[in-house]
């Protein structure tokens, strides 16, 4: 099943159908993008430096280990509304 990938900070609603359209629909398929996969995702999605500024990557690794992150706590207990971008 698809993870939610709202959960990474700086993914949204549009982006993650974006991802989702791609095959991205886990947080391992995220955890294990490599330097040239990052910069494809990030001209694919009009995103330039978001990815690497905002460590899709690494959140992702977290997440697919089963842990939280800071956001991902936010956003399981409703404290941020993940944007609609």
């Amino acid at each position: 099943p698809p993870d939610d990938l709202k959960r990474i900070r700086g993914v949204g609603v549009v982006t993650e159908t974006k991802l989702n359209a791609m095959g991205i629909r886990t947080y391992g398929d995220v955890a294990r993008w490599s330097p040239a996969d990052v910069a494809r995702f990030s001209e694919a999605l009009d995103m330039p430096g978001r990815i690497e500024k905002e460590n899709w990557v690494g959140q992702a690794q977290v997440l697919a280990s089963g842990q939280a992150t800071e956001f991902s706590n936010r956003v399981d207990r409703g404290d941020v509304t993940p944007s609609k971008e």
